[in-house]
């Protein structure tokens, strides 16, 4: 499986090849393996020109991520540039629609591959996998717009058998939660606000130093609703009079534990289930 990924990128080294690079086990996984690909080629008489690693640097993504994915990108032997793209700049996303992705995908993506254009880097990938496909994922149009390639979609590979690969490579990202970006911790159609996104993230990066592994505080207006791993809902009832210290310490009135647990994309449901809103 891993060779089918590494021989994905054969045909585009001649011509320039740059990942979306987030730092997470997706992105992780397939710059390995490009970077494999082009190790397989150094001895060539016209040597591939150096993995480009693009990391976005935006406003709905916190800043330690970026520094973290440029120490990661540089380690594996990449070329790596961070690009600023500040998604604040355009009122729609500020507006959190249905589409909020679909435009940000579009934003972010096409910046990246006019910097990679820039580079010399002709072919632009990215690290959706075949379990994203499962789930409601707009982005995914703006990805097919732009023609961006997805090799791990393309050859089925799903988010499981990427964790299994990262194993396998000894990549520090094997077991790294995923970390959508902090606009998912709204409803669509509530403003986003840099100043409540930030105090989000700051409430969810205490709770994962507390040892809870996939958290999201979702933020219901005046409610924060906490999600964790199921199997961490007893854990959170006895750390109870700590965590609502900590929640109310960032300036949210009331908070709620969800009993149905963590659940990638819980916001969506929204979209079809309409008593989901109520």
């Amino acid at each position: 499986m891993l060779q089918k990924i590494i021989a994905y990128f054969e045909p585009y080294l001649a011509e320039g090849v740059c990942i979306a690079f987030s730092g997470g086990a997706d992105s992780s996984l397939l710059l390995k393996a490009a970077c494999l690909a082009r190790e397989a080629h150094l001895e060539d008489r016209k040597k591939p020109l150096p993995i480009l690693a693009l990391i976005a640097q935006t406003r709905l993504h916190p800043h330690e991520d970026t520094l973290q994915a440029q120490a990661l990108a540089l380690s594996m032997g990449a070329e790596c540039q961070i690009l600023s793209i500040d998604e604040f700049d355009d009122p729609r996303i500020m507006d959190n629609p249905p589409n909020r992705c679909f435009l940000c995908k579009r934003l972010l993506f096409s910046s990246i591959k006019a910097r990679a254009a820039q580079c010399g880097r002709l072919h632009v990938f990215d690290g959706t996998n075949e379990s994203d496909t499962k789930e409601y994922r707009p982005g995914l149009a703006a990805l097919k717009e732009l023609q961006i390639k997805s090799p791990l979609m393309k050859l089925g590979i799903t988010k499981g058998q990427v964790r299994q690969l990262s194993r396998q490579l000894h990549l520090e990202t094997s077991d790294k939660p995923a970390t959508p970006c902090m606009a998912t911790r709204l409803p669509y159609g509530a403003r986003l606000n840099y100043d409540l996104l930030d105090r989000i993230h700051q409430g969810e990066t205490a709770l994962r130093q507390m040892g809870f592994y996939n958290v999201r505080l979702r933020y219901h207006h005046p409610l924060v609703r906490i999600e964790v791993d199921s199997r961490d809902l007893e854990k959170v009832v006895c750390q109870r009079e700590e965590i609502i210290r900590l929640i109310k310490e960032l300036g949210f009135s009331y908070v709620t534990l969800d009993l149905e647990g963590f659940r990638s994309g819980s916001m969506d449901l929204s979209l079809t289930d309409p008593s989901a809103s109520l």
